[in-house]
């Protein structure tokens, strides 16, 4: 799977389908990154990680929806782990610390709501 084209602004992604999953691209060994919409009352950001790549337990202000794109996560919630796998959302709720690893190459968009 290639990349879609994209210049560094987000304008040039309204009003088109675009597929998602195609704004990121695995890389070896890494997390990447790429925020697609940024405003004060919340955030879009697509990521790629490779296996056994993650993001270590931390928590955010505010309410937070996983959307997994493409592969296969555990996403540990309060030190619960559940399995998410393509087209699976998990909603993580404000203040409550939570991890995500690969468990092989995935994708994912995260939707945060601040107001």
């Amino acid at each position: 799977m290639t990349a879609t084209p994209h210049a560094n602004s987000a304008d040039n992604l309204y009003s088109r389908a675009i597929p998602l999953a195609g704004m990121v691209a695995v890389q070896p060994g890494a997390v990447v990154s790429r925020t697609v919409v940024s405003k004060p009352v919340g955030t879009v950001t697509v990521f790629a990680f490779d296996q056994g790549q993650g993001l270590s337990t931390h928590s955010a202000p505010y309410d937070a929806m996983v959307w997994i794109l493409e592969g296969e996560a555990e996403i540990a919630i309060d030190g619960q782990p559940l399995q998410a796998k393509t087209g699976d959302m998990v909603l993580m709720p404000a203040n409550r610390p939570h991890a995500l690893n690969a468990l092989r190459p995935f994708k994912m968009a995260l939707v945060m709501i601040k107001e």
